[in-house]
């Protein structure tokens, strides 16, 4: 038999639970994509997917248990089946400690009020290969631009559609259609001794300007015409928005109440407690998420396929708000589920999709800093980024395609990659001056995370702990 409509789907899989709550997601993803090399399309596809959750509520004397099954590709007649290991699962499983009564219409969880979440009826539309059609044309006049002039592309440019259909038990119909697309251009000179970077995230591909990137490519080669080497050490370091993006999303990922409570992060607070309320960086920065944020727009409403640490499948369908991570320089907010925010007395902060850092009245490009730069380094982007040590969140990794020395504001040339450890936290005390937020996909985390807007950062001190041999 052939799957049903997701909507179709969710309803069945409701009819046929036995359970005393059940909750289930069914999600929808279409996806295209491009690749080239050496100025040359080589690929492009399309692909779909489809995937069933099923959470089983079971409340019994001893407490609350759920139990969770997913399955991608669900026919009709597999539905119930489905349904039937969720609630076993549910049966044997150990009380949650994050239970919670689930959302119900009419209540803090009713988003359906909210703009952006597209009609539950509606068909799904998805995406395809069409999604390219004024970008591909700008591509291949890109690739002419740069065999011109003895320069060679690659790259890689993808867009998905995901709808996620959201029913459960206490009368919740919930959808939302999430839009994600992303560029990535490697630039390389003809004997590929040198290489730059470039990538942005988009919705629709209608904004993405080719012209433009392919040109701040061509400056980045023409930069490293001129090499020196460096050695480690702290260094006046610029750090366009991409990299910025890398280092604050680790951060937000970090900013786990529950962790925090417990004593785990560099947000507990010694002695118990979390840090919200102290001073975090030197400049009057916001860190936010608001799930309507015009080019950032992202479900607005919590959508939890497993419970964890971060999230709780009994917060399914709860309203998001925009909400501010850090306001002012001050920890504002960690994120919460309901049962974290109990144990903390803080409001209910869900994680959200997107994140925006801003610093008031800030309108400097990149280049206006680096006009003002007596010496110091100049990143593309930062890859290969682990964690060392969660209590001060030390994170190591390495520079990539492209550091540069400014001199007397200008860009005179380009020096060895480096490995870095530092500490988003702490570099957040040490920025000397934001420039203007732009939307920025991070180079390291752009396979889960591509919707983020962040000013390019000039950082004193930032630490380049070792000379890497890394390209």
């Amino acid at each position: 038999m052939t799957p049903r409509a997701p909507q179709l789907s969710v309803e069945r899989a409701l009819q046929a639970a036995r359970c005393d709550d059940c909750v289930v997601i069914a999600d929808e993803t279409s996806s295209a994509n491009l690749r080239w090399a050496g100025n040359t399309l080589t690929t492009n596809g399309v692909a779909r997917s489809r995937q069933l959750t099923v959470i089983a509520i079971s409340r019994r004397g001893d407490g609350v248990s759920a139990g969770v099954v997913s399955r991608a590709g669900v026919r009709d007649d597999q539905i119930t089946d489905i349904v039937r290991e969720a609630e076993h699962a549910a049966a044997d499983g150990s009380p949650a400690q994050d239970a919670q009564p689930l959302a119900a219409p009419g209540s803090l969880a009713a988003g359906a009020s909210l703009s952006g979440i597209i009609s539950w009826d509606e068909p799904v539309t998805g995406t395809e290969i069409g999604v390219f059609g004024s970008f591909a044309p700008a591509l291949r006049d890109a690739f002419s631009a740069a065999a011109s002039s003895g320069r060679k592309l690659y790259g890689y440019a993808e867009h998905s559609m995901t709808s996620t259909f959201m029913g459960s038990s206490s009368g919740l119909r919930l959808r939302h259609d999430q839009p994600a697309g992303q560029v990535e251009i490697n630039a390389k000179s003809a004997d590929l001794a040198s290489s730059a970077w470039a990538g942005v995230g988009t919705a629709d591909f209608a904004d993405i300007d080719v012209p433009a990137l392919e040109a701040g490519l061509a400056r980045q080669l023409d930069w490293a015409s001129r090499r020196v080497d460096l050695p480690a050490g702290h260094y006046e370091t610029l750090l366009p928005p991409t990299a910025v993006a890398d280092l604050m999303i680790y951060l937000y990922w970090s900013a786990c109440g529950q962790d925090a409570l417990d004593g785990r992060t560099v947000f507990s607070k010694p002695g118990g407690g979390t840090r919200v309320g102290e001073r975090l960086a030197a400049l009057p920065l916001t860190l936010r998420s608001d799930p309507l944020a015009p080019g950032l727009q992202c479900a607005p409403f919590v959508i939890a396929h497993a419970s964890s640490r971060a999230s709780s499948v009994f917060d399914n369908g709860l309203a998001l708000a925009p909400t501010d991570w850090i306001s002012a320089g001050e920890l504002a907010a960690l994120t919460h589920t309901r049962h974290s925010a109990q144990r903390a007395g803080q409001p209910v902060t869900p994680a959200i999709g997107n994140l925006t850092l801003v610093a008031p009245d800030a309108a400097a490009s990149l280049d206006d800093m680096i006009a003002r730069t007596d010496r110091g380094l100049l990143l593309t982007c930062l890859w290969y980024i682990r964690e060392v040590d969660p209590q001060s969140l030390l994170l190591t990794g390495l520079t990539r395609d492209g550091v540069y020395l400014v001199e007397h504001g200008e860009v005179t040339a380009a020096v060895n990659n480096f490995r870095f450890n530092e500490s988003p936290v702490a570099m957040l005390g040490r920025v000397t001056e934001a420039g203007a937020t732009a939307r920025a996909l991070p180079r390291e985390w752009s396979d889960y995370f591509t919707r983020a807007a962040m000013p390019p950062l000039r950082v004193d001190g930032f630490n380049m702990s070792s000379v890497s041999q890394a390209s």
